[in-house]
């Protein structure tokens, strides 16, 4: 396995930005970056130990969240559905009001006379 070390390292970056909990990748992180610093080729083994515990840690979190966003996705669907209706049944209302107030200021209109 022929790594690119710039690559490598960017990955390596970038996977430095997340708060890792898991032991096994945070020991494969740490095993990682010093490896990068001490320069040199990168052994082929740990770089494959390295990706297989990203790809385990990352993919899980990828299911979470694609599940997530499905879930907020249903919910605004409902939240969006419930707005329309509310706002159809207050269009519905305000013409009753305006319909009726008609038919009070004739009544009124008509006692006054």
């Amino acid at each position: 396995m022929r790594l690119d070390r710039t690559t490598l390292a960017r990955l390596v970056a970038e996977v430095d930005g997340f708060y890792l909990r898991d032991k096994k990748m945070k020991k494969a992180q740490v095993a990682m970056s010093a490896a990068l610093e001490r320069g040199g080729e990168i052994d082929a083994g740990a770089a494959r130990t390295y990706l297989r515990a990203l790809d385990a840690y990352f993919s899980g979190f990828a299911r979470d969240a694609r599940s997530r966003l499905a879930d907020v996705e249903r919910r605004l669907a409902k939240v969006n559905q419930v707005q329309y209706n509310l706002t159809a049944e207050r269009g519905v209302a305000a013409k009753r009001v305006e319909l009726t107030q008609g038919v009070l200021e004739r009544i009124a209109e008509l006692g006054r006379r």
